[in-house]
């Protein structure tokens, strides 16, 4: 994997993680406060850069074979996951994924709540914007430490999700509401299919399969998770669409 594709898988899978975070931070900023809401968004970012600190260094002083079998483990878990709500929501079996909902259920949860303050924190707020922000980046700091470890170019994987985190937290800044117009649910299809397909291929060279063309071999694994995961979806689509059908006529 060169620099520039390492670069850009980072940076959309921790644009989709971002996103979500944001939509957390907005919705308790603007109901309990932005001091306590900052505050804890900005103690998660640093929880989560001591997790990469720590799992990198360690990650790199194992063999490379036995690093490419666990690490290409963990991306097929994230990825098999990421994929496998992305074909459900193009079926339409399951709800696509709602920033603008997100963000107006978020908002009657912190006015709900009761306000307990410790000196000038909102715990509350506090609380919510720092496990929004840690538990949505924990999958990217895992992803980061993943590519970047593999690659040996962790600082390019750091370099990615920092700028995705820039832009979204950027845009999230000038309009001041849940960025509802990215595209998620296509990024999480695109980012779901990358971390399956890397995950596949470092997975089994870490197992001994030497791949035809190295690294280029993960073009036509790509290829093929996307025309499986493409026809799921179809005929997902299609069985969805006859239930309904029986179930007017009944």
């Amino acid at each position: 994997m060169d620099t520039a594709t390492l670069f850009v898988v980072v940076f959309l899978a921790a644009t989709v993680e971002a996103v979500e975070a944001l939509t957390i931070v907005l919705a308790v900023g603007v109901t309990r406060g932005w001091s306590s809401a900052l505050k804890g968004g900005a103690v998660a970012l640093l929880a989560l850069g001591a997790v990469v600190a720590a799992l990198g260094p360690a990650l790199t002083a194992i063999p490379l074979n036995a690093l490419r079998l666990v690490l290409g483990g963990v991306l097929l878990v994230f990825g098999l996951q990421w994929l496998r709500k992305a074909v459900l929501r193009a079926s339409g079996l399951k709800a696509l994924h709602d920033e603008e909902a997100i963000y107006a259920k978020e908002l009657q949860e912190a006015r709900a709540a009761s306000s307990v303050r410790s000196g000038k924190t909102d715990r509350y707020a506090f609380r919510v914007a720092f496990m929004g922000v840690f538990l949505e980046g924990l999958e990217v700091a895992f992803i980061v430490v993943t590519f970047g470890s593999t690659q040996h170019n962790i600082p390019v994987a750091v370099v990615g999700a920092f700028a995705a985190i820039v832009v979204v937290t950027g845009v999230g800044v000038i309009v001041h509401s849940p960025l509802s117009r990215v595209p998620e649910n296509a990024l999480k299809y695109v980012v779901g299919i990358m971390l399956t397909s890397f995950g596949t291929l470092w997975g089994a060279e870490g197992a001994g399969v030497n791949w035809p063309g190295h690294d280029l071999a993960v073009l036509p694994i790509i290829g093929f998770l996307l025309a499986i995961s493409l026809l799921a979806a179809a005929r997902l689509r299609q069985a969805n669409r006859s239930v309904e059908t029986l179930a007017s006529t009944d």
